[in-house]
């Protein structure tokens, strides 16, 4: 596979300098979903779908139902203006979240009649959770979200280890999306063909008008990706110092040496990840403290982890609990 060599010196800067912190008031499972066929340019398609039965968000808006602690701080990096937001605890989170996300499922619902909405794997999935109950899960539209994974392991989907099996049984399982919106991989094939399947199945939604494209950058553009990060400040499956952190070319690409299990995964590659309209990174615990100070704290240094090249086209807000944030 040929991989781009990214300029560095367009990547965003770590978050560092003078961050200051100011307080601030369908049926049961089916364990093998069938697979929906579909054709671009005389070539089947594959992408397989469920299953059953959000404008700037404002902690002072009349529609919100909670209330939430929180402290936050602004940073400009790179493109993006960064919001970063820390909760007394991961419940506050989850409520502040699933506020963000529904304020944004309205705006883009009205603006272009549909959702497009990436989410990760790991802990972001349980902090979705306030979502599936009221108001939400009555407010949201539902029939118009579109549903992807910005990575995904090359497993069976009623494997433990698979992220589609985390959000089904989290989160999708709960809500009234229709089958057709959800994106799920085509795990019957290898690393490199469920990618390259899934970069199809993108390229057909946007030939479609479902997906926006950016007008920089020429590549997808999601309405909101819903992240998380991992304890070595991994997003997706972009691991530090790994060669996919520099691919530009492709949408979709496969690792098959993960530093963590299982090894085989397909990912989204950075331009598709920053050519976002919106993200959110949620991260909780203590264990990932280390890496939120290096990308928000005082750390010059010149080797930016993955989730430091986050910078979107839109918006970048760090949710984070107090425990995240105890190094800051």
């Amino acid at each position: 596979m040929a991989e781009g060599a990214l300029n560095l010196a367009s990547s965003p800067p770590a978050l560092s300098a003078n961050l200051r912190i100011s307080p601030t008031r369908f049926s049961p499972l089916r364990r093998t979903p069938p697979l929906t066929s579909l054709s671009v340019a005389g070539k089947p398609l594959f992408c397989s779908h469920l299953h059953r039965r959000n404008s700037v968000l404002s902690t002072n808006s009349s529609r919100s139902q909670f209330r939430t602690k929180s402290s936050m701080a602004e940073k400009v990096t790179g493109k993006s203006k960064a919001e970063v937001k820390v909760y007394d605890s991961e419940e506050e989170l989850a409520v502040a979240l699933a506020k963000y996300t529904a304020d944004l499922s309205e705006k883009f619902c009205k603006e272009r009649d549909a959702f497009t909405v990436v989410v990760s794997g790991g802990s972001l999935i349980k902090s979705l959770r306030k979502l599936v109950e009221p108001p939400y899960i009555d407010s949201i539209d539902w029939s118009k979200w579109h549903v992807f994974w910005v990575d995904e392991r090359v497993v069976p989907k009623d494997h433990p280890d698979s992220n589609y099996l985390l959000a089904y049984d989290g989160f999708l399982s709960k809500i009234p999306i229709p089958a057709g919106h959800v994106y799920a991989i085509n795990d019957a094939l290898s690393a490199e063909g469920a990618a390259d399947d899934y970069e199809t199945c993108l390229r057909h939604l946007v030939k479609s008008k479902i997906l926006d494209i950016s007008k920089e950058s020429g590549v997808p553009k999601f309405d909101v990706m819903l992240l998380g990060m991992g304890p070595d400040g991994h997003v997706a499956s972009l691991f530090p110092g790994h060669p996919l952190v520099y691919e530009k070319e492709k949408w979709v690409t496969f690792i098959k040496d993960s530093p963590k299990p299982p090894p085989n995964r397909i990912t989204f590659t950075f331009p598709v990840i920053n050519s976002s309209a919106n993200i959110a990174l949620a991260i909780v615990g203590a264990g990932k403290a280390d890496v939120v100070h290096k990308s928000l704290g005082d750390d010059k240094s010149s080797d930016l982890l993955p989730v430091q090249m986050v910078s979107p086209e839109g918006e970048l807000v760090w949710f984070l609990d107090k425990d995240a944030a105890s190094k800051l």
